[in-house]
């Protein structure tokens, strides 16, 4: 994405950037939960390690989707936002 100088405040991708290690933390959390129910149902459970390899990898689009949302709720604020589809 380009920076586009109609848009006072930061980018999608430096809000991503900024909230990556929550996201990706958020992820690990969510991972390493349902591994602990993962028993109830038959499955084994997740390592620890192995969810936070997932949060890792995981959290990069789950952050980038919360950093659009985040962007086009700054955009409505500021009464610049493209119109809804």
């Amino acid at each position: 994405m380009t920076h586009d100088p109609g848009r006072a405040g930061w980018g999608v991708r430096k809000l991503a950037l900024a909230l990556y290690p929550f996201g990706a933390g958020a992820v690990a959390i969510n991972l390493f939960m349902a591994g602990l129910f993962a028993p109830m149902i038959g499955l084994p459970t997740i390592p620890p390690g192995w969810s936070v390899l997932g949060g890792a990898i995981f959290g990069v689009p789950a952050t980038w989707a919360f950093a659009r949302h985040i962007r086009s709720l700054m955009d409505r604020a500021d009464g610049t936002s493209p119109p809804r589809r």
